[in-house]
């Protein structure tokens, strides 16, 4: 009987035992299922992922850019673009202020000047730069934009600086119109100042913040979020399911992941530079300033023998749409939405934080469809393999509507020159941006769309350089897109 007994007590401590290991496994459960997997995920103060203390389940690697898994041609790609993007900055040691750039006692000269110049023949600029004691500098470095312009025509185009790594630089132009042409050359960074700024993108990407309100009942938080966030903290794991692209946020103290509202930007460091690094950002003395000519600036080129569109109020919020509009008349529908976080300019709800690679997986394509899109701008804070790979995510989400829709028009935008101070010039110089541009171009290379040259439309114009450009620009930028939409022919 005693045994009997005692066998069926050690039966019932089993069953409890079980029964609670069932409880705990389903709570994990639901706890996974609540989240929708918004994970919370550990990351070490080395910045590796470990072994969360809540699900048990090992995660990648930190940021997941230096362990990405990539094909080898992906590899090959990424490779080449960043050896393609290495600025020749000399490693010279520290350089005081004096030494370093100065634009207002450097020069250039047009080099093979003539009378006269037919369209479509190239103009050739030598440009040497001096420090601020007048002495001429022995190495290259410095970030430099150069145009022509022939502004009662409103015309210019841009030039291609070569970098002789002496203190040389030559420019070389085509002379694309007939009339008066004026070269004008502008230095945009020293090199000095190249060298603090690829540090800050190598050491700082985290230098413009981003955040998330929480919310459920009456209780709320707010946490920072970003592509990488160090540290030991448990987060909430956003990465996109389809496209791989991570995006992360503090995990609430109180609130579990599924409880996002919103997305909005955080703020900018500040503190960033010492007081040496500073004199190298100086509005009026080393930031955009021209570089004069020690002859003429200008040469003669003669020239050779030869509105229905209505707005549909869907009362989305400024810049972050979606917007709609309709042309009845035409049958024309247009859409419009941002792209996915990261995303400056305002607060987003979740909800209508979309990928550019999801929305094009959604779109049937044919003759009479036309995409447009523009991707640069707020990438600029981060290390280019991030904007690698959304550039990666959306070409192959571009290939694969062209694949199947061959006749759909795809059209992107690339970005554009902007005015920089000494605080903007951290955060989105034309520098960082030229990366971009350089990095977008090749990697749509060959895929069978279409450029709005923003970048060569903003930089030879005679109007300052603006992040949102004067309405003249944006009317050549539109023009170029409608004649791809509408070619002369059809």
């Amino acid at each position: 009987m005693w045994i009997s007994f005692f066998k069926l007590r050690f039966f019932c401590c089993l069953l409890a035992v079980l029964m609670v290991v069932v409880l705990v496994i389903n709570v994990t459960q639901v706890e996974y299922l609540d989240h929708e997997t918004a994970a919370a995920t550990f990351i070490d103060s080395g910045g590796q992922f470990v072994f969360s203390q809540v699900t048990g389940i090992s995660r990648n690697p930190y940021c997941g850019y230096e362990h990405q898994t990539l094909s080898s041609r992906e590899r090959l790609e990424e490779d080449s673009l960043l050896a393609a993007l290495q600025w020749q900055v000399p490693d010279v040691g520290p350089v005081p202020f004096l030494k370093s750039t100065d634009p207002s006692s450097s020069y250039f000269v047009i080099l093979n000047s003539a009378a006269f110049f037919k369209v479509g023949s190239q103009l050739e600029v030598l440009v040497h730069v001096q420090d601020f004691q007048r002495k001429p500098k022995k190495y290259g470095g410095d970030y430099l934009q150069a145009r022509i312009h022939s502004p009662k025509l409103q015309a210019g185009a841009v030039g291609r600086v070569v970098d002789y790594q002496n203190g040389f630089y030559k420019v070389f132009f085509t002379l694309l119109w007939p009339g008066r042409v004026k070269v004008s050359i502008s230095l945009v960074h020293p090199s000095e100042g190249i060298r603090v700024l690829q540090n800050l993108q190598e050491e700082k990407p985290d230098r413009v913040y981003f955040k998330s309100l929480f919310r459920s009942g009456r209780i709320s938080e707010t946490t920072e979020c970003n592509v990488c966030l160090p540290g030991s903290l448990p987060l909430c794991n956003f990465t996109d399911l389809y496209t791989g692209e991570p995006w992360f946020c503090f995990k609430p103290k109180k609130l579990p992941c599924s409880s996002r509202i919103n997305h909005f930007k955080g703020g900018y460091l500040k503190g960033l530079l010492t007081a040496a690094e500073n004199a190298f950002f100086q509005s009026g003395v080393n930031i955009k300033m021209p570089i004069n000519s020690s002859g003429p600036d200008w040469v003669t080129v003669i020239p050779r023998s030869i509105k229905d569109l209505v707005e549909f109020s869907l009362g989305s919020p400024k810049n972050v749409g979606p917007f709609l509009a309709v042309d009845q008349k035409h049958n024309i529908l247009l859409k419009y939405r941002c792209h996915g976080p990261p995303i400056r300019f305002t607060t987003v709800f979740s909800n209508d934080l979309r990928y550019v690679a999801n929305e094009l997986n959604g779109i049937v394509g044919g003759k009479n469809t036309v995409v447009a899109i523009a991707v640069w701008s707020h990438f600029s804070t981060f290390p280019l393999e991030v904007y690698i790979r959304r550039l990666r995510n959306i070409r192959r989400a571009v290939v694969q509507l062209l694949d199947r829709s061959p006749k759909t028009v795809v059209v992107i935008r690339t970005a554009n020159a902007q005015e920089l101070g000494p605080e903007v010039s951290l955060f989105n110089s034309d520098w960082y941006n030229f990366q971009l541009d350089t990095i977008l171009r090749k990697m749509f290379s060959g895929v069978g769309v279409y450029l709005v040259d923003a970048w060569e439309m903003t930089l030879a114009h005679y109007l300052p350089h603006k992040l949102h450009p004067d309405e003249v620009i944006v009317k050549n930028q539109l023009d170029m897109f409608l004649s791809f939409v509408c070619p002369l022919e059809t």
